[in-house]
């Protein structure tokens, strides 16, 4: 086993601190034996903070669809103007694609099914 194999004295000042099966063992004042025997003392609450970046919906072009369809079915997917519709329809038609909608995943979600209700192509990049 580990700790019958090394001695404090063995351990180089580099590696006096270890991580063993996930538990953090601080081996500077103690034996090769009661280090696996004595985790450290972790903090209570371990705070990580995640940064969600939002998840996107792309629309791609395609030669099926008049504008009047697609800027109709922006407008139902993404509550907007229709002047804003017309100018994301511009883009994709320009571009061969566009982000229509940026947000939560969900939402994402619901604008993609809204928009592929009459066959258009979308893609969800989160």
């Amino acid at each position: 086993m580990f700790s019958s194999i090394y001695t404090e004295c063995q351990l180089p000042a580099s590696l006096r601190r270890l991580s063993f099966f996930g538990i953090l063992m601080d081996t500077t004042n103690a034996s090769a034996h009661s280090m696996a025997t004595q985790p450290l003392q972790l903090p209570e609450k371990d705070e990580d903070v995640l940064i969600e970046e939002p998840a996107k919906v792309i629309l791609f072009n395609d030669d099926v669809h008049t504008f009047d369809e697609v800027i109709t079915q922006l407008i139902k997917a993404l509550k907007c103007t229709s002047q804003h519709a017309e100018s994301l329809a511009w883009e994709v038609h320009n571009n061969g694609k566009g982000v229509v909608y940026t947000g939560e995943l969900t939402r994402c979600m619901e604008v993609s099914a809204i928009l592929e209700e009459i066959q258009l192509m979308t893609q969800i990049e989160v």
